[in-house]
């Protein structure tokens, strides 16, 4: 089968999923695994690695640490790519999946400069890092990149930690595929809606700890803006889709001989793509009256 028909299955391809310790990239990770891929799948902590190792599937090959915060992790997981699709008789990488990175909920103003770095790190730097190790291989493979994010077009209060990254991660996505155009190497953008994973739960307990560091001052000035947010967003958390829907998603942009530009995943990912469209001063003034 060449390259522009469309892959019943997966071949023995191999895919680099980031992020796999749980949520989209674990369910991610799978759906490959279990569709004929071989997969690459990162976590940071040990016992994640031997969570997905205990699974016993032969196309899942779970690597750790992988740490994007850390580009010194990243030459010997090149390696372990190099060396197992040599073993497997794989020319090159199929595919980049990057899913790794978190954020929080936070007013800008208030936001741990710390931690906004690290997720800068673990957004941008760090898969750009690995497209650039990688990108020989993807070339060798006929692959492509597939980037999952948020709709990312739209500023939306106290997440911005979050959607800053996207929106840069977007630009990252569009540079790539007018660069990578001459070797035909897509760059996808798969953006997701509400997606039920634990990172909602975590976000709230983090916010509780990170308010309660604030001085009386800034807290007041943020309370009452934030117990709103906080209920809009557990109204939200419960309209969520399950990560399956990415990684079925992820799935069609892999087997598809002419993949989209753009994905969309979950709920009120079609109704973001909507107001991204619309004029910015518009989509400020429906985000200032949520």
């Amino acid at each position: 089968m060449d390259r522009h028909s469309m892959l019943s299955d997966g071949q023995g391809r191999g895919v680099l999923v980031t992020g796999c310790s749980s949520g989209i990239g674990r369910a991610v990770a799978l759906c490959l695994a279990d569709h004929g891929f071989t997969v690459f799948a990162t976590v940071r902590r040990e016992r994640d690695y031997e969570g997905l190792a205990s699974l016993g599937k032969p196309s899942l090959v779970p690597f750790c640490p992988l740490d994007l915060r850390n580009l010194e992790h990243i030459p010997s997981l090149v390696t372990k790519i190099q060396e197992d699709l040599a073993a497997r008789g794989q020319p090159g990488l199929y595919a980049i999946v990057n899913n790794g990175g978190a954020g929080s909920v936070a007013p800008l103003e208030l936001l741990d400069l710390e931690t906004f770095r690290g997720e800068l790190e673990a957004r941008l730097l760090g898969p750009v890092a690995l497209a650039q190790a990688l990108l020989p291989s993807l070339r060798r493979g006929a692959g492509r990149l597939v980037w999952i994010a948020t709709p990312a077009l739209m500023p939306i209060p106290f997440v911005g930690s979050i959607h800053v990254c996207d929106y840069a991660a977007n630009c990252v996505t569009r540079t790539f595929a007018l660069e990578l155009a001459p070797w035909k190497i897509p760059s996808v953008f798969v953006r997701c809606g509400g997606i039920l994973t634990s990172a909602p739960e975590k976000n709230a307990r983090e916010l509780e700890q990170e308010m309660a560091g604030w001085s009386e001052e800034k807290r007041i000035l943020y309370r009452d803006t934030l117990e709103r947010e906080k209920q809009q967003l557990a109204e939200f958390d419960r309209k969520r889709s399950a990560p399956t829907v990415v990684a079925e998603n992820v799935l069609e942009a892999l087997r598809a001989p002419r993949p989209k530009r753009v994905y969309r995943a979950g709920y009120l990912a079609r109704a973001g793509a909507l107001l991204g469209m619309l004029p910015e001063s518009l989509v400020d003034w429906i985000m200032s009256r949520r």
